[in-house]
């Protein structure tokens, strides 16, 4: 699940990502590319994402390439190489930007050398601090020129075409592996190419490489990845029925296989990001403006490649070559085939007669062992990452047995398992040459090895009763529709009251909030004791209430209405932040969270911060206690935040660094002290701008200004709120240039409307 930033900035195509090092963790950064949230368009922005925790941060940069999509990274010594690129339909780009992680600063880098022309949709790779660029389209055509810069000197080269040479082509792909660079498909102008090319980085040559097994249909706008020695592609165009399919090269063997990954079955991987962190696949971005698929965009998905090696042995000289329904693949190293000792023994048969029984794909198994396997059984299912976690292990109620739950990859292996030994009579003996319970499992025991321990073990395959048994989930909201139905029916009331049921709510604290347009026909109130106290019990709620409609006053009154509980002053935990109020009088924005969050990213150490519309401290306590500001002016008119705001700095352990200031933030802010100055009022915060040029200190220093915006006006709304700053500025005698450096759009507030928060810098000339 995606945290932080909200996940429609992955929803992109044409962007590029790729793995850097952060505090000795790899994480994924994606830059540019069209899509994200609101109106779609072309990108610029820098995200990091931790792919373990699905944290997605943007990263503060203080310069950064234009918006742009069809353009390659490479990354050299942890730093991003950002080349070419698509800035508008006939806006093809040339530029090299160099982006330093440590720094997390964007730098443009002159080249010299050989002219590199401009081209989007091309395919590059690092080898050996080079970075080698291959195809592309630009105005003029495509390209079949190798491109080749040299990291040291920041100088292009160029290898025209010669024979034995790809054809220009562009949307295909390119990844490097040791001396080699590998580049698979893309589209030559007038249809989809599948030939694989291998290019000798230290001979300069390329070579059309010779493979075995079923080669990947050709497709364009895919890609492609290394993970060890294997060699992957996915998704591209043109869109297939198992688009779902992962196909696999070992380099080592140089022999195709495929596996079917489900969880790629609701994803368009066109113009998508594959990047391998340790033996995680991360696949961000991907969809498509046309193909039929108007502006659907993919989630992101993260693959486990731990077991390909195990994969692979499994597959390795069977006809096909094609492994279906693996959806996630386990987490053991395993070794080659064990030579001597295998072993298939007559009582094989339990286990796979019942493996072979005739379970549909949604039917829970068990392996059921003797007691005297069971310690042996469990190690190996662990091991192997057969074993469902999901479910208990438990013992059969003739208490003879103990009941393994395991994955449906495990039926599938011992299916697979019997059929590979019927195939090779060499694996075949009479008997069982020692007995299982004296097996010893160690590091070096092979998936072969293990199916062949459990098949001696007398085990068999059969449905789990108790999981088939046990009640259908319920979600809370049918069981409240239930619970509710009966009260009706009992107390000889409408069914039609049902309608206003809710079907989602909040938590504030430990307050569940219903929405306002729930329970408000006049008859609830007739039973309403005995529903408010059904329905907080339902959903586990110590207090209930109904939020209502903010206050149309300039203190922003909360309105929601206490159900269930005599007091609503709660403590709500954010981001790591404490916020104490009275619910039934302050309001709480959760759908704020990501701006609070990336206020709180900021370095205000050395800053002091003027907050105009403070309210309880939403932004002021992220300046105090996460960007560690200096000192925070924090204005506020509202007695009833303000109470809240008092107490909200002293639980928090900020009160020495925040200056409390009551009343009209038109009389009472500071002037001329702030480096920051935060109007976070909404709809909007305009009647303040003036005030807010004039705390700001001579020399300038940065406006975060929020608004409601209609997705229509949006640009007419920037360009007004910097002409308005420029000329209040002018006005106060102040000679500022004054630019927008940053557009964050919080969350929809309506049909159309969107709550967005536009930084502007002002600089002293």
């Amino acid at each position: 699940m995606i945290s932080g930033e909200p996940i429609e900035k992955l929803f992109l195509w044409g962007q590029s990502a790729c793995a850097v090092n952060v505090g000795g963790e790899q994480r994924v950064v994606t830059f540019g590319g069209f899509g994200g949230p609101g109106r779609h368009a072309r990108r610029n922005y820098s995200l990091l994402l931790d792919q373990k925790s699905g944290l997605l941060t943007e990263i503060n940069v203080k310069e950064s390439p234009s918006p742009r999509m069809g353009h390659t990274v490479a990354v050299i010594d942890n730093h991003i190489y950002a080349i070419g690129g698509r800035a508008g339909p006939s806006e093809i780009l040339e530029d090299v930007w160099v982006f330093q992680s440590t720094e997390n600063r964007w730098s443009r880098v002159e080249c010299t050398g050989n002219i590199f022309r401009p081209r989007h949709r091309h395919a590059a790779a690092a080898a050996a601090l080079k970075i080698y660029v291959f195809g592309g389209l630009s105005n003029e055509g495509m390209y079949s020129c190798m491109n080749i810069l040299d990291t040291e000197n920041m100088q292009w080269n160029v290898i025209a075409a010669a024979s034995e040479w790809p054809c220009a082509r562009h949307s295909h792909s390119l990844v490097s592996y040791g001396s080699k660079l590998y580049m698979f498909g893309g589209h030559d102008g007038q249809r989809a190419l599948n030939d694989f090319y291998s290019f000798d980085i230290t001979t300069l040559r390329w070579n059309k490489e010779s493979t075995s097994g079923r080669t990947p249909s050709p497709r364009f706008s895919h890609c492609m990845f290394i993970y060890k020695h294997y060699l992957g592609i996915l998704g591209g165009c043109p869109i297939r029925e198992n688009n779902q399919e992962v196909a696999l090269l070992s380099l080592e063997h140089r022999v195709w296989f495929h596996v079917s990954i489900p969880s790629l079955g609701q994803c368009l991987c066109v113009r998508s990001s594959a990047v391998v962190t340790d033996d995680d696949l991360v696949v961000v971005g991907g969809g498509a403006s046309c193909y039929a698929f108007g502006t659907k965009f993919s989630q992101p998905v993260k693959i486990d490649l731990h077991l390909l090696d195990s994969v692979f042995e499994l597959v390795y000289k069977k006809n096909d070559m094609v492994i279906e329904s693996f959806d996630q693949i386990s987490t053991t190293n395993l070794q080659e085939h064990e030579q001597n000792g295998t072993f298939v023994s007559h009582d094989v048969k339990s286990l796979v007669d019942t493996a072979a029984s005739d379970f549909s794909d949604s039917d829970p198994l068990v392996l059921q062992m003797e007691k005297k396997y069971a310690k042996l059984a469990k190690d190996i299912l662990k091991k192997f990452g057969w074993l469902d976690l999901a479910r208990k292990v438990r013992v059969s109620q003739d208490n003879v047995h103990v009941l393994f739950p395991v994955s449906r990859i495990f039926h599938t292996l011992i299916i697979d398992h019997h059929s590979k030994m019927l195939d090779d009579d060499s694996c075949i003996s009479e008997g069982v040459s020692e007995c299982p319970e004296k097996k010893v499992l160690n590091a070096s025991t092979s998936l072969h090895k293990a199916l062949e321990i459990l098949s001696s073990c007398h085990g068999s395959l059969l449905k789990d009763e108790l999981a088939l048994g046990r009640k259908a989930f319920k979600s809370p909201q049918t069981i409240m529709r239930e619970l509710v139905s009966s009260l009706l029916e009992r107390e000889g009331m409408p069914s039609q009251l049902l309608q206003q049921l809710p079907t989602r709510w909040e938590t504030l604290g430990d307050i569940t909030v219903l929405p306002k347009t729930c329970f408000k026909d006049p008859q609830w109130e007739s039973i309403k004791e005995e529903l408010w106290q059904l329905v907080a019990k339902l959903l586990g709620a110590q207090r209930l209430a109904r939020q209502g409609k903010i206050m149309p006053n300039g203190t922003r009154d909360s309105t929601l209405e206490l159900l269930v509980g005599d007091n609503g002053w709660v403590t709500h935990f954010e981001n790591g932040i404490s916020y104490s109020l009275d619910a039934t009088k302050c309001m709480f924005s959760s759908g704020n969270r990501s701006e609070k969050l990336r206020m709180g990213q900021l370095d205000c150490s050395d800053e002091v911060v003027v907050d105009l519309f403070s309210g309880i401290g939403y932004f002021v306590l992220p300046f105090l206690v996460k960007a560690n500001a200096k000192l925070v002016y924090a204005c506020e008119w509202n007695p009833h935040a303000l109470e809240a705001l008092h107490r909200n700095v002293r639980d928090n352990r900020v009160a020495d660094r925040c200056v409390i200031l009551e009343g009209d933030n038109r009389v009472i802010a500071p002037k001329g002290v702030a480096d920051r100055v935060c109007l976070g009022l909404i709809p909007s915060s305009e009647c303040s701008w003036a005030t807010a040029v004039k705390a700001l200190r001579v020399e300038g220093g940065m406006l975060h200004i929020h608004g409601n915006v209609n997705d229509s006006d949006e640009a007419s709304w920037l360009d007004s709120v910097v002409e308005s700053i420029s000329n209040t500025a002018t006005t106060h005698g102040l000679s500022w240039k004054v630019s927008l450096e940053h557009v964050e759009r919080v969350k929809w507030y309506g049909p159309h409307i969107q709550h967005v928060v536009v930084d502007v810098r002002c600089q002293a000339n």
